[in-house]
């Protein structure tokens, strides 16, 4: 069955950003495993150097229910 996620890319608290969200998704799949890979590859895309922002310090997957429920930051890449 489909399930609802939300994908937060996180950066530090700013003016323009409360909470220090700096994007949001909402994706429907089958399994937190797809939402999760999702996350991975929106925050890698999100860290490519840009001189409009600061880059992003972690990413999250909050499920349906509102519990975070995958969470990666920069300090977990290898």
């Amino acid at each position: 069955m489909r399930e609802t996620y939300h994908i937060e890319v996180l950066g530090p608290d700013e003016a323009d950003a409360p909470g220090g969200v700096q994007q949001r998704m909402t994706v429907r799949t089958d399994t937190l495993d797809a939402a999760a890979e999702r996350a991975r590859r929106l925050f890698a895309r999100a860290r490519v150097p840009q001189r409009s922002r600061t880059p992003p310090e972690a990413v999250r997957v909050i499920d349906g229910a509102g519990t975070e429920v995958f969470r990666m930051s920069r300090y977990d890449e290898g």
